[in-house]
């Protein structure tokens, strides 16, 4: 039997690819600082909000400037703090692995198998960023349910993860090999399809904090995101959620709901009947696999506890999520799936807000996807038009500027998602779902604070501070807006933000790099109104 302390005990003496170092027993003695950290203030305190940060990265293959994208954006949004998260935690880190181990020639070519997983340098910034707040490595863990040896030695994580000193799961992921103590039972009590899951440890575990990072990528369920992603954090067989509704799964069904098959087809006629687009395919392969898969995806969300959603979309792929895809090429006579240098960044706290923008920026209409609706049915999101979710353009010193979804480039990424037949014959297998669709009114209270009811400029944060500050302002309607900074002799030293600006919340960040300490003062203009605050450097 494999557990916990067998795999502290065999981490140690490691030379494993997969057990770098053990997860938690020498943790708190490598601890190189004390304290805790936080995810930024402004995103904290925005968690229906959806930032995108753009990326500047030309090839897919610049492996040191895909890893310092991951850094620059966990260097913005993990931020020391006086409280919140603790530097004594677990942190698992789940990235979207998904299984590479093909025969044939593609198996061989690793480029090629680059944009099936989130990519590996990408991962390899943030968990550098963990360590500059003082986490130790073996406080760490890179995990998926798929993570055999000939797998990480494919994807790139092996190397990765030895590099940088920590641990990944290990490959051996069914529940009799893993053993009760790698394994954290959560209790689905309103789970349509679960009412037990599996988590491999320290997933859902007292004390950890998980980051979902999923991959920009198409797939047979639409784009696969952040919501889709965390079903590898499940142990084998149980996260096997994309099986269809003949399809028994291998578990024990003492952990699942006993009227499950009659559940699921009771609500996907009723779904049907409602007009979620698509669930009018016929056959197993139709509707009522989707209706399955997305029962298990959300039961798997609503217990899953993550600190932080993100998708990283430095370069996107189309076609199946694996291999096959629309483009004809050399390596498949069927063609190809496709990688695009997409260069953007999507996080966010709500996994589901997060995702239908991630869809938006696939070039697809979220509404035409069931997974949304049912998420909002089962009260796990209020939200299902793009439109109505505050977007920030996110830069790597913190500002977040709220802004138009037309602003930013789409890049289209076709799926195979539920082809459909029209009159005139059938659409291409790998398309868009990009149909017209018309939104139901969305009234809650959350958007009375996306849209704010008064000018307001709010104290910096933090203050007195070192090297950087944070200001946020927030505007009841669109128009021009200047915010200045101004030393104690009243002379003009920076102008953070200038211009037409979007109604709502804002932030700006003051980098004092070259400035000596003392007091500041930062004026915002906007329209005929003016405010003036002080804030204090201090070096």
């Amino acid at each position: 039997m494999f557990d916990r302390r067998e795999f502290i005990k065999t981490a140690a003496a490691a030379g494993s690819l997969g057990l770098v170092q053990p997860i938690q027993a020498l943790a708190l003695r490598n601890q190189t600082s004390a304290g805790f950290f936080r995810v930024h203030p402004f995103v904290d305190s925005n968690p229906e909000a959806v930032f995108i940060m753009k990326t500047n990265v030309d090839v897919k293959t610049n492996h040191d400037a895909v890893k310092s994208a991951g850094k620059a954006l966990a260097t913005s949004v993990l931020v020391p703090s006086d409280s919140g998260v603790p530097l004594t935690n677990l942190f698992p880190i789940k990235p979207n692995i998904t299984y590479v181990t093909w025969t044939g020639p593609p198996a061989q070519d690793a480029e090629y198998r680059m944009g099936v997983i989130t990519d590996p340098w990408f991962v390899e910034g943030i968990i550098e960023r963990y360590k500059s707040l003082g986490v130790a490595g073996n406080q760490i863990t890179v995990l998926d349910v798929w993570n055999d040896d000939t797998n990480r030695k494919l994807n790139g994580y092996a190397d990765m993860t030895q590099r940088q000193g920590v641990n990944m799961n290990p490959g051996i992921t069914t529940l009799a090999a893993l053993g009760s103590n790698l394994i954290t039972w959560v209790d689905a009590p309103n789970g349509v399809y679960f009412r037990k899951i599996p988590y491999i440890y320290p997933v859902n575990a007292p004390n950890s904090w998980l980051l979902d990072v999923s991959k920009f990528k198409a797939h047979g369920m639409g784009i696969t995101l952040c919501c889709k992603n965390i079903q590898g954090t499940i142990a084998k067989s149980y996260q096997e959620h994309c099986s269809r509704y003949d399809a028994k799964m291998s578990i024990d069904f003492a952990n699942a709901n006993p009227n499950w098959s009659p559940d699921i087809g009771a609500n996907y006629t009723r779904h049907k009947t409602a007009g979620i687009p698509r669930w009018d395919k016929p056959g197993t392969s139709g509707g009522i696999w989707m209706e399955t898969w997305a029962s298990r995806c959300l039961d798997n969300n609503s217990v899953t506890k993550s600190g932080l959603h993100v998708i990283e979309g430095v370069y996107g792929r189309d076609g199946d999520g694996f291999l096959n895809g629309p483009n004809k090429g050399t390596k498949l006579a069927s063609g190809e799936a496709w990688d695009y240098m997409s260069n953007i960044i999507i996080f966010g706290k709500n996994q589901f807000n997060v995702d239908i923008i991630g869809h938006w920026m696939a070039g697809q209409e979220p509404g035409n996807f069931g997974l949304f609706h049912i998420a909002k049915e089962r009260g796990l999101t209020n939200r299902l038009n793009p439109a109505n979710i505050p977007v920030y353009e996110w830069k790597a010193d913190g500002t977040a500027t709220l802004t138009p979804l037309k602003n930013f480039t789409r890049t289209p990424l076709l799926t195979y998602y539920l082809q459909k037949d029209y009159s005139g014959g059938t659409e291409a297998k790998y398309h868009l779902v990009n149909e017209p669709f018309t939104y139901a009114p969305e009234t809650t209270v959350v958007e009375e604070i996306d849209r704010p009811q008064a000018f307001l400029l709010h104290q910096n944060r933090p203050n007195p501070f070192n090297p950087n500050t944070s200001i946020q302002y927030d505007l009841p309607k669109a128009g021009n807006a200047r915010l200045e900074v101004f030393n104690e002799q009243g002379q003009l030293v920076e102008v953070l933000a200038d211009g037409y600006t979007q109604a709502g919340r804002h932030m700006a960040v003051w980098n004092t790099q070259n400035r000596a300490s003392g007091t500041y003062f930062y004026r915002f203009l906007y329209g005929g109104y003016s405010e003036t605050k002080k804030m204090l450097l201090l070096k």
